[in-house]
């Protein structure tokens, strides 16, 4: 089954009050919009197409200069945001015909979803092709549900469709199972019921979730799966939101680093960007900062309180109170505390820089 993701990134995002487009937002070190890509690096995808709109060609340079290959895409631009179904349908305009088959099925993912997990994206695939459904729902069940569209379904537990919180009845508001925004289709049967849209709602756009109501009365079956964990289905929307989103991806890294071998002395006063590279038996101290394509080797002790940046730290090193930028510290080097290492800058194997020194690019430090 070939398998076209089509991710939705069109937003404006003007609760974020920035001039940068919010899928650029960084969460640990990324773009907020390349960890939706990411997700889907557990399916086989024969392609995948991003929608773009406000600050389109600024979105377009950096994901297409950060994405690696394996999550390339192709960017297509809806140049007026007439809803998600209208999304979806310019996303669809850039995928060869010949892709949408019976059986080949289109995952579609908001791109202010930087939590979902590939393993809940492979699961959601998974019911998907062995329900036989025209299309399959995840949803998630939430506390507190206001704002969220609700998943609606009959006495026989089967998905009916989905209605936006704005135009829910009160009895329907009431429903704790929320839509993720999340789907996949039959890649025959979607076109067909994009076309079928109308504006007939409170924001008089072309929804997506109303597809589902209309493959169900053509007599197609809609399937679900609900997530494990709902936190996946937090969006972003706003900096606080962002800073949550910051918080969840970074006690993943961590949390994946210790079952590495890592030692964080205290995990909730270290950051760790996603691109950094740790070796076992490294030791993390309290108040430390690891950004870019900083590596560190095997049994270094970084901290307390130092800040890297894409450098790099040898095996057995120890720096402590210090910054560093695109520098270079030895095998069983010593550095700090209170020192700068200035870009270019490198420490050789075994050297001893002391106190409250500078270390430029143009004179390395004495062994």
């Amino acid at each position: 089954m070939s398998t076209v993701a089509v991710v939705i990134a069109a937003g404006a995002g003007t609760r974020m009050k920035s001039a940068l487009p919010k899928p650029l937002h960084p969460l640990v070190g990324w773009p907020m919009l390349l960890h939706v890509l990411d997700a889907t690096s557990s399916i086989d995808l024969s392609g995948m197409v991003v929608v773009v709109g406000h600050g389109a060609d600024r979105v377009v340079d950096e994901i297409a200069t950060l994405a690696p290959p394996a999550l390339a895409a192709r960017f297509v631009e809806q140049p007026v945001q007439r809803g998600t179904g209208d999304a979806v349908a310019i996303g669809l305009s850039a995928v060869d015909p010949t892709e949408l088959i019976e059986d080949s099925m289109v995952l579609v993912l908001p791109g202010d979803t930087p939590l979902l997990r590939p393993t809940s994206l492979a699961e959601l695939a998974e019911v998907h092709r062995s329900s036989g459904a025209a299309a399959t729902v995840l949803t998630a069940r939430v506390p507190d549900p206001t704002g969220y569209g609700r998943v609606l379904r009959g006495e026989d537990g089967r998905v009916l469709g989905i209605v936006e919180h704005r135009d829910a009845t009160p009895e329907e508001r009431l429903v704790d199972e929320i839509n993720t925004s999340v789907f996949c289709f039959r890649g025959d049967l979607l076109g067909g019921a994009l076309r079928e849209l109308r504006p007939d709602n409170d924001q008089g756009e072309l929804y997506l979730t109303d597809t589902i109501g209309l493959l169900r009365a053509e007599g197609h079956s809609v399937a679900a799966h609900c997530l494990a964990d709902a936190v996946e289905a937090s969006g972003v929307n706003d900096r606080h939101q962002l800073a949550e989103a910051e918080d969840e991806l970074r006690r993943r890294l961590i949390t994946a680093w210790q079952l590495a071998g890592v030692t964080f002395v205290d995990p909730a006063s270290t950051h760790v960007d996603a691109a950094v590279e740790l070796a076992a038996d490294v030791t993390i101290w309290p108040g430390c900062i690891l950004r870019g394509a900083t590596v560190v080797a095997s049994g270094a002790e970084i901290g307390p309180h130092v800040d890297l940046l894409d450098s790099r730290i040898g095996a057995g090193a120890r720096i402590e109170h210090a910054t560093a930028r695109d520098a270079e510290v030895g095998t069983g080097a010593l550095v700090g505390p209170f020192v700068v290492l200035e870009p270019g800058a490198s420490v050789p194997a075994g050297a001893v820089v002391p106190p409250f020194e500078v270390v430029s690019p143009a004179a390395r430090h004495p062994s």
